[in-house]
């Protein structure tokens, strides 16, 4: 049964073009980053000149910034059952709602990882090129491979944690908004006030820093920390979806 969820959950991410815009939308942020870091490398700014191993760790890590891309497909996937009215007749035929979360879940985690791939390809493709037009490619070996590596897989996690946003929130503009105001506003505060700056390495946007380990910033968790931090944050946000998927009353 959870396995034909997750095939039809695969068919209504494909039978709509929302997927593929997004995953557009996801590329085109990781080649405008990645081609405006290497313009400005060896600037006045502080970017890193190109050709050094700070460069390449820096563009690394530029797949991670589109997270909240992830994060909006796994929510949309979530909330359009209940936008679009068909919440009622996917649970008839599958009464136990924990499996149809599930099934989301997985599917989505897999539509992350297309996007991770497409956005990680896109990063490495840009980089390399324009990089090496300007006199260094980055050096996509060692420590700066881990960095890239871990970049994709935050956007596979992300969209775990998109699912459980939506199926906690279930009002598609709500979930949408709300993550947009949690992770530009209300980690920046938390981020930047001194009160409150410790806390943010246990935050998903502080695992994500950590995860990706090129940014300056208040103390942060280790790498393999970050992303065990950020995958507990998925597993919890599924679950909890799961849970109240199960006990409320579809409107």
């Amino acid at each position: 049964m959870t396995a034909r969820l997750v095939r039809a959950e695969w068919t209504k991410l494909t039978s709509t073009r929302v997927g593929l815009w997004l995953v557009l939308v996801g590329c085109l942020m990781a080649g405008g980053f990645t081609a405006l870091f290497t313009g400005l490398a060896g600037a006045e700014n502080g970017t890193p000149a190109v050709g050094t191993e700070a460069f390449s760790q820096l563009i690394a890590a530029i797949p991670a910034q589109v997270t909240i891309i992830s994060l909006v497909l796994g929510v949309i996937g979530m909330t359009q059952e209940y936008r679009h009215r068909t919440a009622t007749p996917t649970f008839l035929v599958a009464p136990r709602r924990g499996r149809v979360v599930l099934a989301k879940v997985v599917a989505y985690a897999v539509a992350g990882a297309v996007l991770a791939v497409a956005v990680v390809a896109t990063t490495v493709v840009v980089a390399s090129v324009y990089g090496a037009a300007r006199g260094g490619a980055p050096d996509w070996s060692g420590d700066t491979l881990g960095v890239l590596l871990r970049s994709g897989l935050a956007l596979v996690v992300y969209a775990v944690i998109g699912v459980g946003v939506g199926a906690l929130v279930r009002n598609q503009v709500a979930a949408v908004v709300g993550s947009l105001v949690y992770l530009f506003v209300v980690e920046s505060i938390l981020r930047s006030v001194p009160a409150t700056s410790g806390a943010y390495k246990f935050l998903p946007g502080g695992a994500l820093e950590a995860m990706t380990a090129t940014f300056e910033g208040p103390d942060l968790l280790t790498a393999w920390q970050g992303g065990l931090l950020l995958l507990g944050y998925g597993l919890l946000a599924a679950v909890l979806g799961t849970l109240l998927a199960v006990r409320r009353d579809v409107v």
